[in-house]
């Protein structure tokens, strides 16, 4: 979550920088045309000209009541004397702050992500007049948007307390893929190795494999476990050299696989149900009987025995 934050806020600053100049300039053009409702429209409409991204644009009083329309890029649009004080993007106003961006929210109308600048508008004085709300779609604007690198870390997510309540009152059906287990994780592991898949689900109690490929990452392939346990399937996929850019080794992807057998089998109780593995972000994906959920790097997830993992889910 650090991470993430790191990069919402960066783009958030970007954001601010961006509409710092012309919402500035607007608003000593608003001051100009206090309290005349036409005049105001007018030049609202003027500054939309240049700020394409922004859906609309108004201006509200000191109390937050707006005394234009909404000027969109369509027209006016109804708003005028309503009353936007308990929206929430005016609780962030600080009276001190020249432009304040307002968090992200769901809109009332289209229920999207929006976000709303407030410039405050004062007299020559420097006396409060009030505000220019211009409101935004997220997907509308215009920032750099860098890609979220997602860290490489262990996470344990807890899954249905309903599930985890009843843990010790259940025990480990033997399913298709566990009656054929070593054939399965052989024609995994080739699909991995030779052919291109490089993101694997496997789960284990439904006998069922989803596996995105290489050169069809945007669609991925359900496999029964008919498909699993014949290995003529490995005909059907090209034969693709292992990815050099792959965090996981492609000697190690055989070893990932035979120990989601040995977390499938370690006992009655608490055991494996799915398990992931994509060889780009190093990540194996796990569910256990217990509902509860880890994602691990690989590296780590190599180095634990079998007595962490029980004492784990048990715990």
């Amino acid at each position: 979550m650090e991470n993430l934050q790191k990069s919402i806020q960066q783009q958030r600053q970007a954001l601010r920088e961006l509409l710092s100049e012309p919402l500035g300039r607007l608003a000593e053009q608003c001051a100009a045309a206090w309290g005349d409702r036409e005049r105001l429209n007018v030049v609202l409409a003027n500054a939309l000209g240049t700020l394409s991204y922004c859906k609309h644009l108004y201006v509200m009083d000191e109390n937050c009541r707006q005394i234009s329309d909404n000027v969109s890029h369509a027209g006016l649009l109804e708003g005028f004397g309503r009353d936007r004080s308990q929206r929430p993007y005016v609780n962030g106003i600080v009276s001190d702050t020249p432009l304040v961006l307002s968090q992200s929210y769901m809109s009332l109308k289209q229920n999207r992500p929006s976000l709303t600048a407030v410039q405050s508008v004062r007299d020559d004085a420097g006396h409060l007049l009030g505000y220019i709300g211009a409101y935004f779609g997220l997907r509308d604007l215009p920032l750099t948007r860098e890609l979220y690198e997602e860290p490489r870390r262990w996470q344990q997510l807890k899954g249905d307390p309903s599930i985890r309540g009843t843990v010790f009152h259940q025990q480990r059906s033997e399913s298709a893929m566990d009656q054929q287990l070593d054939t399965v994780l052989g024609v995994v592991g080739e699909l991995m190795v030779c052919h291109g898949a490089f993101h694997v689900m496997l789960h284990f109690s439904s006998s069922r494999a989803v596996i995105w490929l290489l050169n069809d990452p945007f669609r991925y392939r359900l496999l029964s476990i008919d498909m699993l346990v014949d290995p003529n399937m490995c005909l059907a996929y090209p034969r693709i050299p292992y990815p050099v850019d792959a965090l996981v080794p492609m000697e190690q992807v055989r070893t990932v696989l035979e120990r989601f057998k040995d977390l499938r089998q370690m006992d009655d109780m608490f055991y494996l149900r799915s398990g992931t593995l994509n060889i780009f972000n190093g990540i194996v994906g796990l569910t256990f009987s217990c509902d509860g959920s880890h994602y691990v790097p690989y590296e780590e997830f190599l180095d634990k025995g079998q007595d962490f993992w029980v004492g784990e889910t048990g715990g």
